[in-house]
């Protein structure tokens, strides 16, 4: 009697998927809670509207009348984008109704931000700023000069001497607490 062979498990193999693939239907779903029947409008605004306009606006709702038709969009930007904004509004409208493939947005609402939103809003943690470097000690600076001079290249040399004097001072500093 022969044994059954064991079988794999069934794994599919497709190799990588994109991202917007996987993530298609998240974002779908997502935009129509925000009335965005059309997805490419959240995803690729930069493409609808260019680049100088994506870098200043941001589309936040799209609201439907009640007939379905003359849907209003809703774009966020700065308070001081505003006015230039204002002035592209029938620019936007057609790229975005081209985008649709139809004349679906008949309004185009600006709303005015500050700088920072909420979420940006919080205090920004950086490095401290480094102080000057100070003069070394002239005596330190001669000392650190002597040690370096039987070096033939400058920028050898240049390093040399400003090692010692780093070595120098902290040796200084270190005398001048222990007798403070």
């Amino acid at each position: 009697m022969a044994t059954p062979t064991p079988q794999k498990p069934h794994r599919r193999m497709r190799g990588f998927e994109p991202a917007s693939g996987l993530l298609r239907e998240r974002i779908r779903t997502a935009g129509e809670a925000r009335g965005f029947a059309v997805s490419r409008l959240l995803t690729h605004w930069a493409e609808v509207v260019g680049a100088d306009l994506a870098a200043r606006t941001r589309p936040v709702k799209v609201g439907y009348g009640k007939g379905g038709f003359g849907a209003t969009l809703t774009l966020l930007t700065h308070g001081a984008s505003a006015p230039m904004v204002q002035m592209e509004l029938p620019r936007i409208r057609e790229k975005v109704n081209a985008c649709y493939g139809y004349n679906a947005i008949s309004k185009v609402l600006i709303t005015q931000t500050a700088p920072m939103g909420f979420a940006e809003g919080q205090a920004q943690f950086g490095p401290a700023p480094k102080p000057a470097p100070k003069e070394p000690d002239p005596a330190i600076r001669q000392e650190a000069e002597k040690t370096a001079k039987v070096v033939r290249d400058d920028g050898l040399r240049a390093a040399l001497e400003l090692l010692a004097q780093n070595v120098l001072s902290r040796n200084a500093n270190r005398a001048d607490i222990k007798k403070g």
